[in-house]
């Protein structure tokens, strides 16, 4: 027997008092004499022989468990030793008992699985080997190491631990804990590394990582564990990817473990089950939210419902992801369930009304879920102004759809008194405070709507809605120039609003004429192109929707110039104009097959359909008809069928004096959108030059009535009925007719965007 180590503080002379050194496999004393710790670290050289596999499982349980527990020992001692280098040398002792128990349990393991599968096979009585459960230490051995080193910070040396401990070959044991341990590492790849300072599990870390860990103790295992090894293995590429690797793997067997029975005896393991599963979907649902892939993320928690009954946190989970990927209609459903769940939370039926008020417009709804939220009062909190502002939102939209001129009025009073009640909870609220002045906007209280806007202005100066009310509000008072000023301010801070430029396009063809606002929408065709161009549109190559051959170019020239005057009647085969020429190759680069466009988001198309179609207008304005005509042609190219499309088709065919197509171009378009009073009003007008003026009039009349604010139906009533003779009554619709045009702006107040 040795008689010291050179490397101890003192010679030991009691043989049941001394133990061999774990780093260099001499003999020390203990660390502290009154501490016994002889078998910490007792690794006898034939701990690590092989020969026979009854000696090797014999030796080796208890030799893991002997590291094990000496690192835990050292790991608890108090800090009473007075040099530094000693402290740090006896954490490096710990982590170095860590890393090799974790090396002897696997290998353990392993060879323990070998055994009972080859015992297994020679016994055919036994159909299936015998499970082995992990003890507690060897539990401990098998995650003390990592844990250790990711608690002290060394990040290289706890995911390298992870990593290895989540290559070796698997055994039935170690399941459960190659999920914790896989889970472990998603938490530290997503909390703790950003992707600039990611290395993969093939390359190395960077330089600056390992030089803060440069003093750490590495060792070297005698034998290590088997590892998974192949060729052409896969490798992420950041730390993203191997995080949700790591997760849909823990994913298919955490659920594949979670205890279903709800019987309650069992009701504690379900319970753990359920929060190991739970935690696994709350780090997938960070790991995809920070990709934006929620269809997979929803994809993933709808397979959790078969164990969520009565978890609230997993529906709501569910229910987020649904409104991230867009299904809104399943969103609420789902929320409605959550509701039950937690009728005490203000927050659900907040989302909910929310949703329904916003992509949905399922108004009805949208007052259930705020009433819920109204009647739970003071236990509602800061969101009982909230539950106030939807429920007032809700009334304004519901007055919006209102047919009847009576319903409309009775709604919008509701409306302001509950946005009013809203503000008396929040003063302070811009959001309240803007719709405040958004719905005595719609009911042309300008005056009123003008200073409420001024107070949310103090509050939030740059908000795009508010300014863009602001400017439709100078609109409404004629003050055309503070307008386009308040736009252009706005425009300067979100240049990628397209409502902001279609009322810049307004007021310009006010102000300044159609040419000026042809520029403008050259601008909006230039900015859909760099937004949208297809090479960002992620899904339509990817899921090879575009046919072999279809090259889809980016390029900046999208122009749409004005034509000359003396080009607007030549005879040309192409468009006449210089500006429609430009406009036909712009939009071949552009035009693609119906089945490609689909797969967009619709607000895309529509808004390109939007910008056309207010480009045709301005050549109609300047009769270029057939510069018109191919703007006209281009957004039918989008939407045949639209109603848009349709009115700007019929109101060419009126220019060109074809007023039987005309009409039954409106007639169709009303057929799309029965509400449509623009529509209306055009397919009056056109009835009253066709000599059908009781049929005009009826027309003018479901106009006026549907939106009582429209001052060119009122103008078009009155037209109709002096021309029947009845001149009373066409004097009341001009004065009513000056009276609303006097408040009207160039755009109506309902663009304006009511959500939550």
């Amino acid at each position: 027997m040795p008689s010291a180590c050179t490397r101890g503080p003192g010679l030991m002379t009691c043989p049941w008092r001394i133990s061999p050194c774990i780093r260099c496999g001499c003999w020390r004393r203990p660390l502290s004499s009154k501490t016994w710790l002889g078998t910490y670290c007792f690794l006898s050289p034939a701990l690590y022989s092989f020969q026979h596999a009854s000696s090797f499982l014999g030796e080796h349980r208890p030799g893991g468990h002997r590291c094990c527990r000496g690192g835990l020992s050292l790991e608890r001692l108090p800090n009473s030793i007075a040099s530094r280098h000693r402290l740090t040398e006896r954490e490096e002792e710990v982590i170095t008992c860590f890393e090799r128990a974790s090396w002897i349990a696997q290998v353990f393991l392993q060879e323990l699985e070998k055994i009972t599968s080859n015992t297994t096979s020679r016994h055919l009585k036994v159909s299936h080997p015998v499970d082995y459960e992990l003890t507690y230490f060897l539990e401990a051995a098998l995650q003390s190491a990592y844990v250790t080193n990711l608690k002290k910070g060394n990040i290289v040396k706890g995911m390298r631990e992870l990593r290895e401990v989540l290559r070796t070959v698997e055994t039935k044991a170690t399941q459960n804990f190659k999920v914790m341990a896989a889970k472990h590492l998603a938490g530290v790849l997503l909390h703790s590394l950003s992707e600039e300072c990611y290395w993969s599990p093939l390359s190395h870390p960077l330089p600056e990582f390992m030089s803060k860990e440069e003093n750490s103790f590495i060792t070297q295992a005698l034998r290590k564990p088997q590892l998974y090894e192949g060729d052409n293995l896969y490798c992420p590429k950041d730390n993203i990817e191997e995080a949700l690797l790591l997760l849909l793997i823990s994913e298919s067997m955490a659920t594949r473990d979670v205890v279903l029975s709800r019987a309650p005896e069992q009701q504690e393991d379900r319970a753990v089950s359920l929060q190991s599963a739970a935690a696994i979907y709350d780090l997938l649902s960070i790991t995809l939210g920070r990709r934006g892939q929620y269809v997979m993320l929803s994809e993933c928690l709808e397979r959790a419902m078969k164990f969520a009954f009565g978890e609230f946190h997993l529906w709501y989970q569910v229910a987020l992801s649904m409104v991230a990927c867009g299904k809104s209609s399943y969103a609420v459903s789902l929320l409605r369930e959550c509701v039950k769940l937690r009728p005490s939370d203000p927050t659900v039926p907040l989302m909910a009304a929310k949703l329904c008020i916003g992509s949905l417009h399922w108004l009805k709804e949208a007052q259930c879920f705020a009433m819920m939220v109204i009647q739970l009062g003071e236990e509602a909190g800061e969101f009982l102004s909230k539950g106030y502002l939807a429920l007032g939102l809700t009334y304004s939209l519901q007055a919006t759809d209102a047919t009847l001129k009576s319903k409309q009025d009775e709604l919008h009073r509701k409306a302001l008194e509950t946005l009013e009640r809203a503000q008396q909870l929040a003063p302070g609220d811009p959001q309240v405070i803007l719709y405040v002045s958004l719905q005595l906007a719609l009911v042309r209280q300008i005056s009123s709507a003008m200073e409420q806007l001024q107070e949310a202005l103090k509050v939030c100066k740059d908000d795009a809605n508010a300014l863009h009310l602001l400017a439709l509000l100078f609109s409404a008072q004629k003050h055309y120039q503070h307008a386009l000023d308040v736009i252009n301010m706005a425009i300067t801070e979100y240049p990628e609003n397209f409502n902001l430029m279609f009322t810049k396009v307004k007021l310009e063809q006010i102000l300044k004429g159609p040419e000026e606002a042809l520029v403008t929408c050259r601008q909006m065709l230039r900015l859909w192109q760099t937004l949208y161009s297809f090479s960002q549109l992620g899904g339509l190559e990817k899921d090879g929707s575009l046919g072999e051959g279809l090259t889809l170019k980016k390029q900046s020239g999208m122009h749409l110039t004005l034509p000359d005057a003396h080009d607007a009647d030549s005879g040309s085969r192409r468009a006449s104009s210089i500006a429609a020429s430009r406009l036909e190759e712009a939009m071949s680069e552009l035009t693609v097959p119906s089945s490609v466009l689909k797969q967009g988001p619709m607000q895309l198309w529509t808004t390109l359909e939007q910008i056309w179609l207010q480009a045709a207008e301005l050549f109609m304005e300047q009769r270029h008809l057939k510069e018109a005509g191919f703007c006209i042609q281009e957004a039918a190219g989008l939407f045949p069928t639209s109603h848009s499309v349709l009115y700007m088709r019929g109101r060419l065919a009126e220019m060109k004096g074809s007023l039987e197509e005309a009409k039954q171009l409106y007639k169709e378009a009303l057929t799309v959108n029965p509400d449509g009073v623009r529509i209306m009003h055009s397919l009056g007008a056109t009835l009253s030059q066709l000599g059908h003026k009781s049929l005009a009039q009826k027309v003018l009349r479901d106009a006026v009535e549907r939106q009582s604010t429209c001052h060119e139906a009122w103008q078009g009533l009155g037209e109709v009925l002096q021309a029947q003779g009845q001149s009373e009554a066409a004097v009341d619709c001009f004065l009513t007719a000056l009276e609303l045009e006097a408040s009207s702006p160039v755009l109506p107040f309902s663009i304006i965007p009511r959500e939550l």
